[in-house]
């Protein structure tokens, strides 16, 4: 689930899916970053086995995920983590062809007392 950072972004074939792009900037317990990425991963890889993850660390608290090199969704923007089912309509509307919508729907944030 890792690649190298840089990679060039082309649109690919309708039917096909680039790769998903997860910044999980910043992983911290017990909030859950590598977490969540691993749940969304695992998701994400059992209704697509054969699509292409990527992670890549950072320092600024972001939780952001790119599909075809388009930002789908900022944690800074909503304040918590994508729901699974928003993550694969998301990619199932790249794989058909039709154009991604930012995911504007999170889950709250974990809160620490």
């Amino acid at each position: 689930m890792s690649g190298e950072p840089g990679q060039a972004s082309v649109a690919p074939p309708p039917g096909e899916v680039e790769p998903v792009h997860s910044r999980s900037l910043l992983p911290s317990e017990p909030c859950g970053f590598e977490a969540t990425y691993l749940e969304l991963a695992s998701a994400v890889k059992e209704q697509y086995p054969g699509i292409e993850i990527e992670s890549r660390l950072g320092g600024t608290g972001a939780f952001e995920i790119e599909i075809n090199g388009q930002l789908v969704f900022s944690k800074l923007e909503n304040g918590g983590f994508p729901y699974e089912k928003d993550l694969i309509e998301a990619i199932r509307r790249a794989s058909n062809g039709e154009p991604l919508e930012k995911i504007t729907n999170s889950r709250p944030p974990c809160i620490i007392l």
